[in-house]
Order: structure tokens, then C-alpha cells, then sequence
């Protein structure tokens, strides 16, 4: 790790609040390196990331993606089980990581997901305006607020990523011990 996590002994006045419940994990317990950062941006990425009009099995999806595209291994790892407990079968996953052999085409059958994945994919993956038909097609499945989130979801995980693996950070044992289990 190229920063050290605090711990709650460590952490400065203004971060004490986000250790309550122990171990706050490593985005909050590197964060807590600049609590004044910590205190906007966590409750922002948190409300971000949270149960709203689109589903938590959409919210996954469109996390995991975007963690595959820009090759982010802790949020990669650490959402797969996140996902499959969000009601994604292994072969979705499969094909959301890129595993090998795998294809969206063949994980997705519903329109809605394909739709959903084309967008991530532009979001996350391209440069300068989204094409023409991927804002045609996602406009098709989606309303204006839905594709707001679906946006901003597909974007804080992108921040999210960069923080992850510019910082190096660890993925949690039983995490890892989950992904085992799963045969990932």
C-alpha cells in the first residue's frame, strides 16, 4: 500500500466518527488522512452508491463493470460477492469481470442489461460524448432520472477505482476467503 490505513487510535477528531462501527475499511481508514475530504466525499460517494430508484442488483452491475474496464482489482474483488448476493448468477459476473470465455451476449439476454452495459461501457470506457445509438438505446430503457444515477454510479466508481488502485489498496481476508468459496 503506498498510503497506511489509520487506525481508529490514529485517526484525527474530524474522521473518529466513521470508525463507530471498527474497522472502516480501507477507503475511509486512507481518507482519514485528510478527514476534512473524508467528511464531504464519503457521505457523497455513500449516498452515490446507496439503494435509490435504480436496483441494487443495476447499482452492481454497473460497479463491477466499470471495475473490469479500468482494471480495478480491490473493487473488482470486493464487488463480486456484493453482486452475487445482489441476485447476478456466476456466469453474469463471469462475464462483467471479462473472465475469458465469457460474453455479455451470452450473460444478458434482457435488452435492459444490454443497454445498461452498453452505457457503462461508453462511460467508463470511451472518450469525449457518448455515441449517438448508446444514448439512443439507454434512452429507450431508461427514464431521465434513472439515467442521471445509472451515470453518476458508473462515475463515482470510476473515482472510486482510481483511489483504489493508485493507493494500492489491500483486499480484506474474508473477502478473499468469499471469492474462494465462489470458485473466483
Amino acid at each position: 500500500m503506498l498510503v497506511r490505513q489509520l487506525t481508529a487510535d490514529e485517526a484525527p477528531l474530524l474522521a473518529q466518527r466513521f470508525y463507530g462501527g471498527g474497522d472502516p475499511g480501507p477507503i475511509t481508514a486512507t481518507m482519514a488522512h485528510v478527514p476534512e475530504l473524508l467528511d464531504l466525499g464519503l457521505p457523497f460517494i455513500g449516498q452515490a452508491l446507496a439503494a435509490s430508484a435504480v436496483s441494487f442488483r443495476t447499482k452492481e452491475i454497473i460497479i463491477l463493470r466499470t471495475s473490469a474496464i479500468l482494471q480495478c482489482r480491490y473493487c473488482i474483488d470486493s464487488h463480486t460477492p456484493v453482486a452475487l448476493d445482489s441476485g447476478l448468477t456466476h456466469a453474469e459476473v463471469r462475464a462483467l469481470r471479462t473472465e475469458p470465455g465469457t460474453s455479455i451476449e451470452s450473460a444478458f439476454a434482457n435488452e435492459t442489461d444490454q443497454a445498461l452495459i452498453a452505457w457503462v461501457d461508453a462511460v467508463a470506457g470511451g472518450r469525449g460524448a457518448i455515441p449517438e445509438p448508446v444514448n439512443h438505446l439507454v434512452a429507450q430503457h431508461f427514464a431521465p432520472h434513472e439515467i442521471v444515477e445509472l451515470t453518476l454510479t458508473t462515475t463515482v466508481t470510476m473515482l472510486l477505482n482510481r483511489y483504489a488502485t493508485s493507493l494500492q489498496l489491500p483486499v480484506g481476508a474474508s473477502t478473499l476467503a468469499r471469492l474462494a468459496k465462489e470458485g473466483f
